[in-house]
C-alpha cells in the first residue's frame, strides 16, 4: 500500500467530517489544521438546537429552485468553514490552513468547484487562517492563498 500524501490526509479527514452534514443540497466538511495538529472541524448545518434540513425534509432553497451560491440568507445552515472557525480559538489559527471537502447529497459526488462562499472567505480572513485547500476529487485539489482574496477583494465595485 502506498502512503497517503499529507494534503490528501487532511482533505480525506475534511470528507468525513461532511458525512455529519445536514444539508439536503450539499455536504461540507471543513478542518483547520496548524503544525501538524487538527485545530478544530465543521459541517454544514442547522444551529444548535434548531430543527436541521435533513430531519424537516425540507430546504426553502431548494423549494424555490434557487441556484447554488446565491441567496444564503435563506439557507438555515451555518457553514462548514464558520463552525470550523467558531469551534477554534483566534490564537491557534492564525497562520494555519483549512481543508474544505464538498460532496452534492442526492449523488454523494464529490464537488469539482468546492470553494468558500464570500461571507465564509471573511470569516477565514479574520481567523488569521492563511491557506485554504479545497478538493476537487479523489486526489485533487486546489490550494488558495488567503492573501489573494484580501488583495482581489470581491466585494468592492470594480472601479475602486
Amino acid at each position: 500500500m502506498q502512503r497517503k500524501d499529507k494534503i490528501n490526509y487532511y482533505l480525506d479527514i475534511a470528507d468525513s467530517v461532511s458525512m455529519r452534514s445536514t444539508c439536503l443540497r450539499r455536504c461540507y466538511g471543513a478542518i483547520i489544521v496548524k503544525d501538524d495538529e487538527i485545530i478544530s472541524t465543521g459541517y454544514n448545518g442547522a444551529p444548535r438546537g434548531r430543527k436541521n434540513c435533513i430531519d424537516a425534509d425540507y430546504c426553502t432553497r431548494e423549494q424555490l429552485n434557487i441556484p447554488s451560491g446565491e441567496r444564503y440568507e435563506l439557507c438555515r445552515s451555518v457553514h462548514a468553514e464558520a463552525n470550523a472557525i467558531i469551534s477554534a480559538e483566534r490564537s491557534r489559527m492564525i497562520g494555519a490552513t483549512m481543508y474544505l471537502s464538498g460532496r452534492d447529497f442526492k449523488t454523494n459526488a464529490i464537488l469539482p468547484d468546492t470553494t468558500s462562499c464570500a461571507m465564509c472567505r471573511r470569516l477565514i480572513i479574520n481567523a488569521g487562517i492563511c491557506t485554504v485547500v479545497c478538493k476537487t476529487g479523489e486526489s485533487t485539489y486546489n490550494v488558495v492563498d488567503v492573501k489573494k482574496w484580501i488583495d482581489d477583494d470581491d466585494s468592492l465595485p470594480q472601479n475602486v
